[in-house]
């Protein structure tokens, strides 16, 4: 990776980049502490959306202009996400989000599963990798076994798949991080014990891929899903599927559609909108990695990508580590993640948590009226959220941390956090 001097983070210059972030309500600053949910859109996602609906607003395949201009900007999409994932360009799939992404590639995978197959799904993902599987599982007469997690140390229980996987395993889906407890996992290790009985193997990037750099060589796996409007882009999802598994699935599609990658498995007309805004927030992870990172602007996006995490993942762990200490010192505060400041690599910025005596929901509208924007309830976490107790019981309080977060925000939600605490 080519670099030059870093310059030091600067949070006036890094909110700039974000247009949402100059809001004010009644002349109240906005503090938006809801990226697990979806963050907020960088300017450069803006312009790039703009320049799909307004200087080349057509479909692809034509001879005209315009028409030619959507194929360039597809391809350079394309080429752009891959660099991103790690990934070849024709491995790069788009739609309408991950979760209608799962949807439709489980109807194409599990055409494969026979009765007395089995599937690996677990205890810790959002449901959108979990409920695509158990359906396809049940309509399939497959046996669907479990990877549980540690309730202490809010990790999988890896020493539980050599029991989980073995032959008749045709899938093994798990997640990067955890959108409530926060904890990032060791995806290799679960997508090897798959791969080494031929099973699939999925991974869910949602909560992973706007807080550090996602590499699909290194985790292995056949098909790993992400959502740019999580990682400061617009409402879409972006997939890999390794392209022997693209070439094996016979695609779900209208019969004049193109059978080749990248259009083999869209399913249907992509909002080109949503693919030129998801470049502008690839050019905008790039974007603080030269100015932050030290990257030099003509080297690879992927080189500055990466440069641009290591510089963001700094911030938002110092962010992490005063909202840990500060934490610690409230009275009937329960963190449900890993709460050691000291293990701040092992978890992305997403907090969880309850008071005693306190509902979550009634916390959040408490947040709102000081216009903090956070999230109350169990996020589609339904077996982790089940596993711990709280998804019949008001679930918890989320409040998670972009690279756009300052100091002041984060001290400001802890102090009311410690109003709410000494009022339970």
């Amino acid at each position: 990776m080519t670099m030059t001097e870093r310059n030091s983070w600067n949070d006036d210059e890094v909110r700039a980049a974000f247009p949402a972030l100059a809001l004010r309500d009644d002349g109240v600053a906005r503090v938006y502490m809801d990226a697990p949910g979806g963050t907020q859109v960088a300017g450069r996602v803006l312009s790039r959306m703009r320049e799909a609906m307004v200087d080349h607003c057509a479909n692809d395949g034509g001879a005209f202009r315009t028409s030619r201009l959507t194929d360039a900007g597809f391809a350079t999409v394309h080429a752009a996400a891959a660099e991103f994932l790690g990934a070849a360009p024709d491995e790069v799939v788009f739609g309408l989000n991950t979760t209608t992404l799962l949807f439709h590639f489980s109807r194409m995978i599990a055409r494969e599963w026979r009765p007395g197959d089995e599937i690996v799904v677990s205890r810790m993902d959002h449901d959108a990798n979990v409920a695509p599987w158990l359906i396809a599982a049940e309509e399939r007469g497959v046996t669907v076994r479990w990877l549980d997690i540690d309730p202490e140390t809010f990790h999988y229980r890896y020493d539980a798949l050599p029991s989980l996987v073995n032959p008749r395993t045709r899938l093994v889906a798990c997640n990067h991080a955890s959108n409530l407890l926060g904890t990032i996992n060791d995806v290799a290790r679960i997508v090897a014990a798959g791969r080494a009985v031929g099973a699939v193997t999925v991974v869910d990037a949602v909560q992973s891929a706007p807080h550090f750099a996602i590499d699909v060589a290194k985790i292995g796996c056949d098909l790993l899903a992400s959502s740019p409007y999580k990682y400061f882009g617009p409402h879409a999802g972006l997939a890999y599927v390794r392209r022997e598994l693209a070439d094996r699935l016979r695609p779900l599609k209208v019969r004049p559609s193109p059978q080749t990658m990248p259009f083999k498995h869209a399913p249907g007309t992509p909002s080109f909108e949503a693919q030129l805004g998801t470049l502008g927030a690839l050019e905008h992870l790039a974007w603080v990695g030269e100015r932050f990172g030290g990257a030099v602007p003509g080297a690879t996006l992927r080189s500055r990508i990466e440069a641009g995490f290591v510089a963001s993942t700094a911030h938002e762990h110092a962010l992490a580590r005063r909202f840990l200490d500060g934490l610690a010192t409230l009275r009937g505060v329960r963190l449900y993640g890993i709460g050691d400041p000291r293990a701040l690599d092992e978890r992305v910025p997403t907090f969880c948590l309850r008071i005693a005596g306190r509902d979550p929901a009634a916390m959040a509208e408490a947040f709102a009226a000081r216009n903090i924007f956070v999230w109350s309830g169990s996020f589609y976490a339904y077996e982790v959220a089940g596993a711990l107790g709280v998804r019949d019981d008001g679930g918890v309080l989320r409040i998670g941390f972009a690279h756009y977060n300052t100091m002041t925000e984060v001290d400001q939600a802890l102090s009311l956090l410690a109003e709410l605490a000494a009022g339970a």
